[in-house]
């Protein structure tokens, strides 16, 4: 008889519970109905703070670099969707150092549009919906596989809202007590960090029209803060007239490569790399950009001198932009020679899982070979012989590399000096500080350089001479 009021109990205890459980509607609707978003169709918002650049700092293990955002204004049309985010911004970092284009001269202007019916907009739901809670509230109603539970994060007691969108991406949204949604999350694929948390914390919301809004807003990817925004200014259902960024992007050219001397090849486009051609194996400087960059970069070293293995790739800096590439070569069976400070970074993020956009090292799982160096690593076969160098006192990265080749008077080199698209343009004033330190530092080296190799290399594919060089900085 005990053991059948036990079961009584449960069952009425089970039926309770179920009774007071949240339903992922009625979550999503009060929320929705505090925050005065059942009737927004369009917001703007606007006010400063700072954004900050992926994958651009100076060393690993440190924040983005940071710039200031004086003005600040997005407006959204949730409905279509359609976003135009406009900026006023100045340099943040003081002196200068990390990437992301530093230094910003004066003010710089930008705007990004993205309208409805553009290539950008079918990314643009997922983008939204870390950036206004509206959008995250729209998603999660519209989803099939939304559902609720509580949980408790810092001492505070949340209604997390969970669903798949249509990129199968998994969403999450932390609504308090008072309904409103404190923080978003969700993963994104990076080619260096792979599986990497988005997030956005939302605060203070306070009512402008009728309309709760954060007045701040807190982006992270990777661990750091891409965006600090305190709102100051927010017009609900505002005239939201999105019209598409001009032009667009060129079609990117075919890859090709150009006979620098005997056995160094010049692999083109930009972000460009060199091939060279040891007796036993091949020597890559530099793997940029992409997965599908690396693996084209591969091919044509391999048709430039074929039958050989890639044995190592110089990696000049841990920017993203020229490190992409690196799991590629992994996947090749190539060793990363890098300076020292990037070893432990590389062999942790390389390891972290890439499900979310499995990559050819997820499916080859080589073992991650990296050769360090600090100031200097001489790489010879007894003919050809590649003298790699850091740059002291660069403000651009603690550990960036260039790649000099005595016999041929050849230096490669990533962001020390971008030559600008016409070779008779008049120099910069001030000269920039990291054509100067490139400078400084071969003359402390004593190196003969006749050709300079930017991995950042001339759209017109001209031969960038040492005069370049030396005019830019004014001697």
């Amino acid at each position: 008889m005990g053991k059948k009021w036990i079961v009584v109990f449960a069952l009425a205890g089970l039926l309770a519970w179920a009774a007071g459980a949240p339903d992922a509607s009625s979550v999503i609707s009060n929320a929705s109905k505090a925050l005065g978003a059942d009737n927004l169709k369009t917001i703007e918002f606007s006010g400063s703070g700072s954004d900050f650049v992926l994958g651009q700092a100076p060393g690993p293990n440190a924040p983005w670099p940071r710039f200031n955002d004086k003005t600040y204004t997005r407006v959204i049309n949730l409905e279509t969707p359609a976003t135009r985010m406009q900026r006023v911004r100045t340099q943040g970092e003081n002196p200068p150092h990390g990437g992301g284009q530093q230094p910003v001269v004066g003010e710089q202007q930008q705007t990004q549009a993205v309208a409805a019916g553009s290539p950008q907009a079918a990314a643009l739901p997922d983008e939204l919906m870390m950036t206004v809670p509206y959008s995250f509230l729209r998603s999660a109603a519209a989803a099939k596989d939304t559902k609720v539970k509580s949980q408790t994060v810092g001492g505070k007691k949340y209604t997390v809202v969970t669903f798949t969108a249509p990129n199968k991406a998994k969403f999450n949204g932390y609504i308090d007590a008072d309904n409103m949604l404190d923080r978003v999350e969700t993963w994104v694929d990076n080619p260096m960090l792979g599986d990497t948390l988005f997030e956005a914390d939302y605060s203070n919301y306070k009512d402008f029209g009728g309309v709760k809004f954060p007045t701040s807003i807190l982006v992270k990817q990777g661990g750091y803060p891409t965006l600090d925004l305190s709102v100051t200014d927010v017009k609900p259902n505002a005239p939201a007239n999105i019209q598409p960024a001009q032009g667009g992007p060129p079609p990117a050219p075919a890859v090709s490569s150009q006979k620098l001397a005997d056995g160094v090849y010049l692999i083109l486009p930009a972000y460009a790399a060199l091939a060279v051609d040891f007796k036993d194996y091949i020597v890559v400087v530099e793997a940029p950009q992409s997965e599908e960059r690396a693996n084209a970069i591969i091919a044509e070293a391999k048709r430039d001198i074929p039958n050989k293995p890639i044995k190592y790739v110089v990696n000049t800096h841990n920017h993203f932009d020229h490190s992409s590439g690196l799991r590629t070569f992994i996947a090749e069976g190539a060793t990363i020679i890098t300076y020292q400070g990037n070893k432990g970074y590389y062999e942790k993020i390389f390891a972290a899982p890439h499900t979310l956009n499995p990559d050819r090292q997820s499916e080859a799982k080589k073992k991650i070979s990296i050769e360090t160096m600090t100031d200097k690593k001489v790489l010879t076969d007894g003919n050809h012989v590649i003298e790699l160098y850091r740059l002291q006192g660069s403000n651009h990265n603690d550990g960036l590399i260039v790649a000099y080749l005595p016999k041929e008077k050849i230096l490669v080199e990533a962001d020390a000096f971008n030559p600008p698209a016409q070779p008779n343009a008049a120099p910069a004033t001030p000269p920039s500080a990291n054509n100067i330190n490139l400078m400084e530092n071969i003359e402390r080296l004593k190196l003969d350089v006749d050709t300079i190799i930017p991995i950042h290399y001339p759209a017109d594919s001209r031969k960038v001479a040492m005069a370049e060089l030396t005019r830019a900085v004014g001697k």
